[in-house]
């Protein structure tokens, strides 16, 4: 190890590049898992018994479909797509390979999430848009949707929350950010000031996410 921080080049150099390619990662897989999970997690509130269109079929095939996904560990589901992710971005590691799959992983997850928030809204409400003739996509626009934004937004936050700590585990097979540096150095070389400075970003970072997360979810919540 090196006398102090600043005289070890993989503080110096390699700090701040590691912390930009997770903070890629996160935000890359974190707006798309929202953008697929989102219309997921609708679709399986809308099929379940009781709902806007029940269907009992497809709702089990929708659940099951995301229960296995957020079944199958991190680490295997990356290992097990490396073919696919070189398929789709032309390499299997660095950071880029990484957001193919932190979003396969995250998707069922923030689905799930989706569809607990949609469950708690009031079935008055719903009753309700249905009597004054309001259509099902109106229903989900102007009912579903702004009644459960600030838990979608909260869900949101606890998957880019779970997502940092999966670009950490994305870095023990070469996925880039702040977990390989982690790895490379403080693990494989024994040097604990790159550990401890990695740990410390990484949860500054998952701090940051939580409070512009609770915020947002304050802010758009007008009950």
């Amino acid at each position: 190890m090196t006398g102090t921080w600043l005289e070890n080049p993989a503080i110096t150099a390699e700090l701040l590049p590691a912390l930009g390619e997770t903070l890629a990662m996160t935000a890359w897989s974190t707006a798309i898992s929202v953008l697929l999970g989102l219309p997921l997690g609708i679709w399986l509130f809308v099929t379940t018994p009781h709902s806007l269109a029940p269907n009992r079929v497809l709702h089990g095939v929708l659940s099951t479909i995301v229960d296995i996904g957020r079944s199958i560990p991190f680490i295997v589901l990356m290992v097990a797509i490396i073919p696919f992710t070189r398929l789709l971005v032309g390499t299997a590691l660095g950071w880029k390979a990484a957001v193919v799959a932190l979003t396969l992983s995250a998707v069922p997850f923030y689905a799930r999430l989706v569809e607990n928030a949609l469950h708690d809204i009031s079935s008055g409400t719903i009753e309700a848009a249905q009597m004054m003739g309001a259509t099902r996509r109106q229903i989900i626009r102007q009912v579903l949707i702004p009644e459960a934004l600030p838990a979608l937004i909260g869900a949101a936050t606890v998957t880019a929350i779970a997502l940092v700590g999966y670009t950490a585990m994305a870095g023990a097979v070469g996925g880039g950010g702040l977990g390989d540096l982690a790895i490379a150095y403080g693990y494989n070389r024994y040097q604990g000031d790159v550990m401890i400075a990695c740990i410390v970003l990484l949860v500054i970072v998952v701090g940051i996410i939580q409070i512009v997360g609770d915020r947002l979810a304050r802010f758009v919540d007008h009950r």
